[in-house]
């Protein structure tokens, strides 16, 4: 069983996406803010993939979700 504490980082790599500091914040700067009647992984930015991912994450209150809650806050602002 993997008990590793997810942080921007990791979703960062599971989503296949550059996942260093800089990278995360230029990614962010660049598709903030979602409008709120977007949910996160309904942004046009992800690959049918990494959107599903997000969904699955969320609907399965998966040890995903806490972090992905984090993203989507951080995308709102």
């Amino acid at each position: 069983m993997d008990t590793t504490k997810h942080t921007l980082t990791t979703l960062f790599e599971q989503l296949g996406l550059p996942s260093e500091d800089a990278a995360i914040e230029d990614f962010i700067s660049r598709h903030s803010p979602l409008p709120s009647e977007i949910a996160l992984q309904d942004a046009p930015f992800w690959s049918d993939s990494q959107s599903n991912f997000l969904e699955e994450g969320l609907e399965e209150d998966s040890d995903w979700a806490e972090i992905i809650d984090e993203l989507d806050a951080r995308m709102r602002h």
